[in-house]
């Protein structure tokens, strides 16, 4: 049986929606509009949802432990982000030699590292990476040659590293290992022509995957063998991205895109799924 879908009501609709992630210390789950770049957020006790615009494309948004501010992930590079007094404040740019690629994706690991994948803006060329931002506020590429870098979740237990390139509509899993280190780069999982193209991810608490179909109208559920479990159809057709949220992390909320679908009217909406089972608690930075 399909969950209930239930979509926010708010006026704005996403140009592309991406990078939705649940903050517990504030209550708030968060997400990005990439291309109408905006930062929105949606207060699960009192259902308020907001709004703020940003100076240029914003893939992704994460908390830092201990403290009030953010790191981002921009066209320009990872830079900090203080909400109240909306302030940036850069880190740096991974990418300098790329100044047509843009940071995309990211999660943090167990360790409290953050792991952006970056794209080609225009997606024309593939110059997109993996990256590691560590706690001391210095980076590293970790890989290369991906056409659209999207989408890193982590296997229950830390020790595996999925990341996708949505171009080639591929997910590849990484041993990862305490120090950072990937091995083992092999595909996961592979999409058919009808699929659509793999896009944002999660990991729920029984350590299966949830995948983001863009074109494919729909998020889907994979065991860790990258058997496909269930196929949730959604009223949009290009899905990018997925979180649990909640104090008991068993909302599920998924983002999706107007690109290309302006005639669809959920398009760009925020949907909330009741899936049966929960998600692994969101790490923050440690940096």
């Amino acid at each position: 049986m399909d969950p209930r879908i239930r979509i926010l009501d708010r006026p704005r609709r996403d140009r592309l929606g991406e990078g939705p992630i649940w903050v517990p210390e504030r209550g708030v789950l968060f997400w990005v509009d990439i291309e109408a770049p905006a930062l929105n957020w949606l207060d699960l006790a009192d259902g308020a949802v907001g709004t703020r615009p940003f100076p240029e494309p914003l893939g992704w948004i994460i908390p830092r432990a201990g403290r009030r501010d953010f790191v981002v992930g921009l066209k320009s590079g990872f830079a900090t982000y203080d909400l109240e007094a909306d302030r940036l404040a850069p880190i740096g740019d991974p990418e300098p030699d790329d100044p047509d690629n843009r940071l995309n994706d990211a999660k943090v690991d167990d360790a409290g590292r953050i792991w952006a994948g970056s794209m080609h803006q225009a997606e024309t060329v593939v110059s997109g990476a993996l990256h590691r931002l560590d706690p001391d506020l210095t980076w590293r590429r970790m890989d290369t040659s991906y056409g659209v870098a999207n989408g890193p979740t982590f296997s229950r237990d830390g020790r595996i590293l999925y990341h996708s390139d949505s171009a080639a509509r591929t997910v590849y899993a990484f041993d990862l290992a305490a120090d950072g280190a990937l091995t083992g780069k092999r595909p996961f999982l592979r999409f058919p022509d009808d699929w659509g193209w793999p896009d944002g991810m999660t990991t729920d608490e029984e350590g299966c995957l949830w995948i983001a179909h863009w074109g494919g109208g729909r998020l889907s559920r994979f065991d860790p063998a990258g058997r496909l479990l269930r196929a949730i159809p959604l009223p949009a057709p290009n899905i990018t991205s997925c979180a649990f949220a909640g104090p008991g992390l068993d909302r599920l909320f998924v983002t999706s895109a107007a690109r290309g679908a302006e005639h669809v009217p959920e398009a760009g909406a925020l949907f909330e799924l009741d899936v049966g089972v929960a998600g692994l608690p969101p790490r923050a930075f440690a940096g």
